[in-house]
């Protein structure tokens, strides 16, 4: 029995061993990763840090929580690919770019603002995913003639009802280890690596809100790019001010001026997303002169099957905003 519990002993110290060496090697790649690609500037509103990729109409792209630029930039690839100028950046609290005084959704529209000036672009079309949507809303609002299009994906949005009543960013109707998932993984590099090995449907539903069940059927592709939102919120140290700040705004999101947005409005949801954006997004659509809502029945927060549609849905709608002509309302 001591024989046993003695190689049980020096197995499970293997195991660690080799789990340490493996985040190590994953924590540094990510480090990395975040280290190339981007650029700062400085604007009136602090310094913000961007990306820049491809040719062609400029499309701001306003990354959700958990996000910076590499996020944004790792959603919106098919959109370089059908010939836009994508920008991203990192808001406020996320990466290289401080979290200021005043971080509300108006202050980053006009740091926003602030970056298309800082990179001499007049006018863009702006894409506002998940907690990215408020500013993007706030943007179009604040600022109607730099505002080409506004896309909605997954919006954080009046009638914003999540359990983000429970003080944080998770799911409604949160289990108990999705709780100790976000008061742990969310303040360690480590544990947040650690988690989607030991608890993967803890994860996919309690951060990303996307029912596990729909793994199941997904492509290698969409596990691939699932794998990949995953694999860019670390190093979450770096982004932990940001995610503080972004559950900070959206728990409290009010109804903004929404009869105010003269662009071109596009709003995309899923009824199964577990952060509950449908309601918002139709909203939204509702209430934005000339909107047009798209809503799929399945797919979660990440829209597990539907990415390339998604993409190409909003790639069609910005080419149509391009030449000048608004996109027929309806759902």
């Amino acid at each position: 029995m001591r024989r046993f519990v003695g190689v049980l002993g020096l197995l499970g110290a293997a195991l660690s061993g080799f789990a340490l060496v493996r985040y190590r090697r994953d924590i540094r790649r990510a480090r990395e990763r975040i280290a190339e690609g981007s650029g700062i500037v400085e604007t009136p509103y602090g310094q913000i840090e961007y990306a820049s990729a491809g040719g062609g109409p400029p499309v701001l792209v306003v990354h959700g929580a958990g996000g910076g630029f590499d996020q944004g930039m790792f959603l919106s690839e098919p959109l370089v690919r059908s010939g836009f100028r994508v920008i991203t950046m990192s808001r406020f609290g996320y990466l290289r770019t401080p979290l200021p005084a005043d971080a509300s959704a108006a202050a980053q529209a006009d740091a926003h603002a602030g970056l298309l000036d800082a990179l001499g672009i007049p006018r863009a079309a702006l894409i506002g995913a998940s907690a990215g949507a408020p500013s993007a809303m706030q943007f179009a609002i604040r600022h109607p003639e730099r505002t080409a299009a506004l896309v909605l994906l997954v919006p954080a949005a009046y009638p914003f009802q999540i359990a983000r009543r429970a003080q944080g960013a998770m799911p409604e109707r949160a289990s108990k280890a999705t709780v100790v998932l976000f008061e742990t993984a969310l303040k360690s590099d480590f544990l947040f690596w650690l988690a989607p090995r030991i608890a993967g449907r803890t994860v996919l539903r309690g951060i990303l809100a996307t029912p596990p069940s729909l793994m199941k059927h997904a492509t290698p592709e969409e596990r691939a790019r699932v794998a990949g939102v995953l694999e860019r919120i670390l190093p979450v140290a770096e982004r932990r001010l940001g995610l503080m700040n972004d559950a900070a705004v959206v728990s409290s999101l009010p109804r903004y001026e929404l009869e105010r947005i003269q662009a071109p409005t596009l709003a995309i949801s899923v009824e199964d997303d577990l952060f509950r954006t449908y309601e918002g997004a139709r909203y939204s659509a509702e209430h934005i002169p000339g909107a047009r809502f798209v809503g799929y029945p399945t797919g979660g927060h990440l829209w597990v099957g539907h990415h390339g549609e998604i993409m190409g849905e909003t790639a069609s709608f910005l080419k149509k905003c391009g030449r000048g002509s608004r996109p027929e309302e309806g759902s």
